[in-house]
């Protein structure tokens, strides 16, 4: 390579620029501590007004760290790289970066939050909605586990009648936050008569059975939300295919396909999909889409720039799936309604 040779140039920013390119053909070529070693030397001799290097150098720094392990260096970069965003642009780099750190540390709510805030920024782009998708997608095995150690095992099936009396029970808690047991009552003595006994023992075993049907309920509500992200990624899709020519267009194509055959998976109704897919596209426009692709990168300040993203996953699925979910959860609070009249 051109840049291994000794240019004996006196010009700094010219011999920093090499070091930055002998480090970037060290990361392709997965020499990821090499890489580090150039990255590391060239921030110590970097002046102080050269953002837009220094801004690089941060990121490669970042995932050299990844690959070699060390996730909370990389985290502090890229806080610090968020922190000193000043337009779209950075920040979009800053977060695919924590995209990239949360999925290695296989965090999948802090990797789904990251697509989110993606998201935010970019509402029309495609392929982060599929790999929101998938992200949902993987949180299933981790619901179902728990759904399995529950002391109930309810069967349940993706029908629209089954979904409207699961998401009943729906409410803020997260699944994975939900208690494996519950606190004991006072009304539970040892003293208590045969009769007490026997009633307390059938209001446990209510107040278990509906929180087997709460974990249900939220791995179903989890693949709503996938099967929504993949409706909403087909349908961007198939806006921009009759734009796209060669490997591009193979690639939409064939995405479309995958997530058709996913669809077939869920087991929705076709007039369950049809409601989805309605509440998805309600803002994909063509002419809107255009001035999306075309929009002119926004320079503002840091508090404002965060103002543009969402700051919560709440506050991304209201938006994104709240109409959806109401179409079978009317009674948002029921479930809990039902465990202090049992209590």
């Amino acid at each position: 390579m051109w840049f291994y040779e000794e240019t004996g140039s006196s010009d700094e920013v010219e011999a920093l620029t090499l070091k930055k390119f002998k480090g970037d053909l060290a990361y392709r070529r997965q020499e990821y501590q090499k890489a580090l070693q150039e990255y590391l030397s060239i921030s110590e001799k970097l002046p102080s007004t050269n953002f837009a290097m220094k801004r690089d150098v941060q990121e490669g720094q970042a995932r050299c760290l990844v690959h070699l392990g060390r996730h909370t260096e990389a985290l502090e970069i890229a806080a610090n790289l968020e922190n000193k965003a000043t337009n779209t642009d950075h920040l979009t780099t800053v977060l695919y970066l924590q995209f990239a750190i949360c999925s290695s540390l296989q965090n999948l709510e802090k990797t789904i939050l990251c697509l989110q805030k993606l998201i935010s920024l970019h509402p029309f782009d495609p392929w982060n909605w599929g790999k929101l998708a998938e992200a949902y997608l993987s949180l299933g095995p981790a619901l179902s586990t728990l759904c399995a150690s529950s002391q109930k095992q309810n069967s349940f099936t993706s029908s629209d009648k089954t979904i409207k009396s699961s998401f009943t029970h729906s409410g803020k808690d997260c699944l994975l936050c939900f208690p494996e047991t519950l606190p004991e009552s006072p009304v539970f003595s040892v003293e208590a008569s045969s009769s007490n006994n026997q009633k307390n023992e059938k209001a446990m075993k209510n107040i278990q059975n509906c929180v087997a049907e709460k974990r249900e309920a939220v791995l179903l509500e989890t693949q709503m939300k996938a099967c929504a992200s993949f409706i909403r990624t087909r349908l961007l899709l198939q806006l921009t295919q009759s734009q796209q020519t060669s490997f591009a267009l193979e690639r939409n194509l064939r995405t479309q396909q995958e997530i058709a055959d996913k669809m077939k998976e869920f087991g929705f109704k076709e007039d369950t999909l049809l409601l989805i897919a309605e509440v998805m596209g309600e803002d994909i426009v063509p002419e809107k889409i255009k001035d999306e692709v075309h929009t002119e990168v926004k320079c503002v300040g840091p508090t404002a720039l965060t103002a543009l993203v969402i700051a919560s996953s709440k506050e991304f699925e209201d938006k994104w799936f709240r109409k959806i979910k109401d179409h079978f959860c009317p009674f948002e609070n029921q479930f809990h309604t039902e465990i202090q009249i049992l209590v």
